[in-house]
């Protein structure tokens, strides 16, 4: 092909879906979604979000689980760079943010590094829906001033440095942790954060059938085992996961201390 036969770089956009419900998309997202041409999806985008984009558009799912991937990493990267090099402009549409644990770092390396021009469009990140849906602060005046997110199967839990992460005045936030719920408690433990440090597993977050489940971190890998829960789910420990009976009990009891 001569070289004036060959087509310009198309343009990949990494586009956040957001924790799933399509009202919290960005417009900019939305918009995207509604125009392409191209999706390339990951497999916890929710069906609704992919409903918006209009008929004839290609859909290509590179779903991935803790057992098993559509698609290796590599080969995304090298599909997203293939589809642009030739001409075709592509949205990378993936859960949360692009750039919270959705390896969109990875994939905008790559582009960069085949000359093909890549946007990152930021959407809601899981643990931000979570949390909203389930009414849930993150930080609190009163019980944390310190927010951490974690992967809880990223290269293996013993490979991770959680110290001072959790405990009093702290939230952790764990994704990816369903499946090692029990290591993920031992290993708190074990660092000597207190067994009765309240958690919560929010499941399905911002969707209709979104759970929140809520118990002490004892007794996480009974809570997700006895409720099955399955992803997409994060983990959430700290005083602001405590149950609102309690919360209300406490400040009852600040109450009368005042007076």
């Amino acid at each position: 092909m001569s070289k004036a036969n060959t087509p310009s770089a198309g343009k990949v956009w990494l586009v956040g879906a957001g924790p799933g419900d399509p009202d919290l998309l960005t417009l900019r997202a939305a918009r995207l979604i509604m125009q392409a041409r191209l999706i390339v999806h990951d497999g916890l985008v929710d069906p609704a979000i992919l409903a918006l984009a209009r008929a004839g558009t290609q859909l290509v799912s590179v779903a991935k689980s803790r057992s098993r991937h559509t698609m290796r990493q590599e080969e995304i990267n090298a599909l997203l760079v293939r589809e642009a090099l030739a001409g075709r402009d592509v949205v990378r549409l993936k859960g949360g943010d692009p750039f919270i644990f959705g390896r969109g770092g990875e994939e905008a390396e790559a582009c960069r590094a085949a000359g093909v021009p890549v946007e990152v469009v930021p959407g809601i990140s899981a643990a931000i829906g979570a949390a909203a849906a389930a009414q849930l602060p993150l930080t609190h005046r009163k019980a944390a001033s310190v927010v951490s997110f974690v992967a809880g199967q990223c290269k293996g839990l013993s490979d991770q440095n959680w110290a001072g992460l959790a405990g009093v005045g702290r939230t952790l936030v764990i994704y990816m942790g369903v499946a090692t719920a029990e290591a993920i408690a031992e290993k708190l433990i074990a660092d000597g954060l207190a067994p009765e440090m309240p958690v919560a597993v929010i499941e399905n977050a911002t969707r209709p059938e979104m759970r929140v489940l809520r118990g002490p971190l004892a007794g996480l890998p009974t809570l997700v085992a006895a409720n099955k829960v399955k992803s997409p789910a994060l983990i959430v420990i700290g005083e602001v996961t405590a149950e609102p009976q309690a919360e209300a009990e406490l400040r009852a009891i600040a109450l009368e201390v005042v007076k």
